[in-house]
């Protein structure tokens, strides 16, 4: 009994505590360490996971630059060009009890709620109107699925480029901010 007993709490010692997985964004302007709500989530972080580990997320920029609101990414090339998306897009989890507060990543998407494929956006101010509040078409909010747990200092910085208008595009960086990488970050294993 004792024997049994000794395996089984070795056993348990030895178990990995399922941890958030977490992402390293790397721009010119600095690195920012994003962890994933992956429980609150699935469908968005397996989502953005997969553009993450297929690099397109690679050599993208900062689009859209708005100082107390949101920096918003993952759609366009270095020379403005609109990535090409291959994936259909997803489910809006917005009601999933996350709020848009200063530091959190959401999905951007149309004026269709469950149009998100690869854009996302980093909320630089509590934006509470964009918080689900219904299943309907005004209702449905902004999907967040994650939080900035270091670099912050870099997204304020972004967030006070100059902006201006161009191609028809409000709100974009006169200097270009690229997104030179995202990789997930190895979790260390808890015994």
């Amino acid at each position: 009994m004792k024997k049994s007993l000794t395996i089984y709490l070795l056993i348990l010692l030895n178990i990995s505590f399922a941890a958030n997985p977490k992402v390293r964004m790397v721009t010119s302007f600095g690195e920012v360490d994003i962890e994933l709500f992956e429980k609150k989530a699935p469908l968005t972080v397996a989502n953005f996971l997969k553009y993450v580990d297929e690099k397109f997320y690679d050599g993208t920029i900062f689009h859209r630059v708005i100082n107390n609101f949101m920096i918003q990414g993952g759609g366009f090339t270095k020379t403005r060009e609109k990535k090409n998306i291959k994936r259909t897009p997803i489910r809006n989890e917005a009601d999933n009890g996350l709020l848009n507060s200063m530091g959190t990543i959401a999905m951007a998407r149309t004026n269709n709620p469950h149009s998100a494929t690869s854009q996302f956006f980093i909320n630089v101010e509590n934006n509470s109107p964009l918080n689900y509040r219904a299943k309907n078409k005004s209702g449905w909010g902004y999907a967040v699925f994650g939080r900035v747990t270091q670099g912050m200092s870099v997204v304020n910085r972004i967030k006070m480029v100059r902006t201006g208008k161009m191609d028809g595009h409000m709100n974009l960086p006169m200097d270009t901010i690229v997104v030179k990488s995202i990789k997930r970050i190895a979790i260390p294993k808890t015994k």
